[in-house]
């Protein structure tokens, strides 16, 4: 079977992978057997293809036969959320994410971000959804384990048929994304948004082109957040900023320059979370930090073991979003001073989770108007 590689991962054989975030695939953990390619194999196969090697993105149907799940967790200000895709192109390192893949008996590296399982069945599954009689509106958020608008989308268009649903029946949502394709739905968001239906999020972890292109390999750029920022707040779509996830040693010097280019864009609201490393997460980024920051791989781990008690996770609520410790108080210290001095409000809007329920009442009315003719 030959060598493992030092960060319990299979790379991939024929060299680099071009445009992807994470170079290695670990092991999974729901495995018994572990493959492992030699390093003489893998050095024939550098030579014959060369670096640069080009992994395409593989699609696969996902035939869920439910699209709401329920998120019963008390550090989180959402209790419903929907995930249009499994997996994302985006293949940014530190996505927390990641370990879900190993459940479709896939690595949480390099599949993740190129093995793409897709819900087409997710509009008429979310009408389904809210026409039944117990929902009462409650907001929904798009997406905690994916990015609702990766690239992917613009061919498929689930996220786009969604909205449409949610829509329809005046239901409000949150939406999470790092992509340019929102701007796609536009005309959907700002007339969701004169309803007060719809808030979106953009995440901006550092206003250097270079480290996002390392660190978030097919994401949108940083310029180009803060024009979606920019786009939305003009279209009359409420925007929040999320700085995250912070990175002691990495990107955190950038809290005060992120926070106020996202204001001067138009946000109104910001958040951070600091770098969370869940399961094989750990392997994914730890490979990247000395891939491409040898020289200070070992300081930025111990600034983290120094936020999370001695480890690289801790998964506790209400512990694992912030850390502790004197480094991650400075960090949350330094966020809400410049947080505070620009003017962010604690929230972007508060949603009109009534709508729901007067739509509901208007299409009952007109069921009955029709039954009585």
């Amino acid at each position: 079977m030959g060598c493992g590689d030092e960060f319990g991962g299979l790379r991939h054989p024929g060299g680099t992978p071009r445009g992807r975030g994470s170079h290695i695939r670990p092991d999974n953990r729901f495995d018994r057997f572990h493959l492992r390619v030699l390093d003489e194999h893998r050095e024939e196969v550098r030579c014959e293809h060369g670096e640069g090697v080009r992994v395409p993105t593989r699609v696969i149907e996902d035939r869920t036969r439910s699209i709401l799940n329920r998120v019963d967790v008390p550090d989180l200000p959402f209790h419903w959320t929907i995930n249009p895709y499994r997996g994302c192109e985006h293949g940014c390192v530190y996505c927390y994410a990641r370990p879900g893949h190993e459940h479709l008996g896939l690595s949480a590296g390099l599949d993740f971000e190129t093995v793409i399982h897709a819900k087409r069945d997710a509009p008429a599954l979310l009408a389904r959804a809210l026409a039944k009689e117990g929902w009462i509106g409650e907001q929904i958020v798009m997406s905690g384990v994916t990015d609702p608008y990766q690239p992917i989308e613009r061919r498929l268009r689930i996220t786009r048929g969604c909205l449409e649903v949610m829509d329809e029946y005046r239901q409000c949502v949150g939406i999470i994304t790092k992509g340019r394709l929102v701007l796609r739905d536009l005309d959907i968001l700002s007339s969701m948004a004169s309803r007060r239906l719809v808030q979106v999020f953009v995440t901006l972890t550092t206003l250097d082109p270079a480290l996002s292109a390392r660190l978030e390999a097919r994401a949108s750029a940083p310029a180009v957040r803060l024009a979606m920022i920019r786009r939305l707040t003009d279209a009359g779509v409420p925007v929040g900023v999320m700085t995250a996830p912070i990175i002691p040693g990495i990107n955190d010097r950038e809290i005060p320059a992120l926070l106020e280019a996202a204001r001067d864009a138009g946000a109104r609201s910001a958040g951070f979370v600091l770098l969370r490393l869940p399961g094989s997460v750990e392997q994914v980024f730890r490979e990247w930090l000395h891939r491409v920051f040898p020289d200070r791989a070992g300081h930025v781990l111990s600034l983290l073991r120094q936020c999370r008690g001695g480890s690289l996770n801790d998964p506790r609520l209400h512990h694992r979003f912030r850390g502790e410790g004197p480094i991650a108080r400075q960090i949350a210290q330094t966020h809400r001073v410049f947080r505070e001095r620009l003017g962010f409000s604690d929230r972007v809007v508060e949603l009109d989770t009534d709508a729901f329920v007067r739509a509901r009442r208007a299409r009952a009315g007109v069921q009955r108007r029709l039954f009585e003719d």
